[in-house]
């Protein structure tokens, strides 16, 4: 689907749920009196038309309620799919609400963390990858106790910091630091829990990671299905529906509460496994591990 057709696809989507954008030229002074929602893809790619038709039937039930009278005001929900998507919507100059996903937190922090502050409260996100609390509960139930975990983090993503004090060792990589030289320092630990940094990892050296830590007998725990089928041990992941579950609930509830929560990982998950990983770094995977999962309502 061309990008046009897709453009022209979302905004009947729009009309279709009592969204008209006529409401926008209501006076400035009058009062909001509702909410109307607008969904932005970075790509006309299959798999985005998959994301948009299903967040938009998450979505309807939510606002098509509010009626639309040319003299209502109604405030704007933007829901943002992809990193281009979110700085299309960041770039608007309105009085709306961003709802981003299927962007890493990295990617968010870049792009939000450069704006005004009041601008950044009024965004919020779903990141793409799994919540390190959910990793490391994995990686303790693969092995059947508290492990020694570490995680590298680059330049960009030391705001993890804080979500990982108690629970993995933090391994500081710079810009220009040998990979190898940081792998190096993991000796004592026996997870590597990956995050999706651009500075540590890549399509380049993911491989070479994989290899060393490998050898050591370190497990890593991937984030994402992917990565489990090219090496990692395992990852929690969450489809498409269940991130769109997420958005749908957090587009409610601003709408219910005039409150925007903060960015949040994916709260509903699955487990992948590497059976042939975990056989050669002797891990008897249970049943509990291969369950390890939070479904949505």
């Amino acid at each position: 689907m061309p990008a046009m057709r897709l453009r022209l696809f979302l905004a009947g989507l729009m009309l279709a749920a009592a969204v008209t954008t006529a409401a926008a030229a209501a006076p400035r002074n009058a009062a909001v009196s509702g909410f109307r929602f607008q969904i932005f893809t970075g790509d006309d790619s299959a798999l985005t038309v998959r994301i948009a038709e299903d967040l938009y039937k998450r979505l309807v039930p939510t606002f098509a309620a509010f009626r639309t009278e040319l003299a209502q005001r109604r405030r704007m929900v933007y829901i943002a799919i992809g990193p281009d998507a979110l700085r299309e919507a960041v770039a608007r100059r309105c009085d709306c609400v961003v709802i981003s996903a299927f962007t890493s937190s990295q990617v968010w922090h870049a792009v939000v963390d450069r704006l005004p502050p009041a601008r950044a409260r009024m965004m919020t996100a779903v990141y793409a990858e799994p919540a390190p609390g959910d990793q490391l509960r994995l990686a303790a139930l693969l092995y059947r106790r508290p492990v020694r975990a570490a995680a590298i983090l680059g330049p960009d993503t030391g705001y993890l910091q804080p979500l990982l004090a108690g629970q993995a060792d933090v391994l500081q990589a710079g810009r220009d630091d040998n990979l190898g030289d940081v792998l190096t320092r993991l000796k004592r630990h026996e997870v590597l829990l990956a995050l999706p940094d651009g500075a540590v990892y890549n399509p380049e050296n993911i491989r070479n990671i994989l290899l060393s830590t490998y050898r050591r007998k370190q497990a890593v725990i991937g984030f994402s299905s992917d990565m489990v089928k090219v090496g990692a041990l395992a990852t929690t992941y969450s489809e498409i529906e269940d991130i769109n579950a997420q958005v749908a609930e957090m587009a409610a509830g601003f709408v219910a509460s005039g409150e925007l929560p903060a960015p949040q990982f994916p709260h509903y998950f699955r487990t992948a496994i590497n059976e042939g990983v975990a056989r050669s770094l002797d891990i008897a995977v249970s049943d509990e591990a291969r369950r390890f999962a939070r479904a949505r309502p």
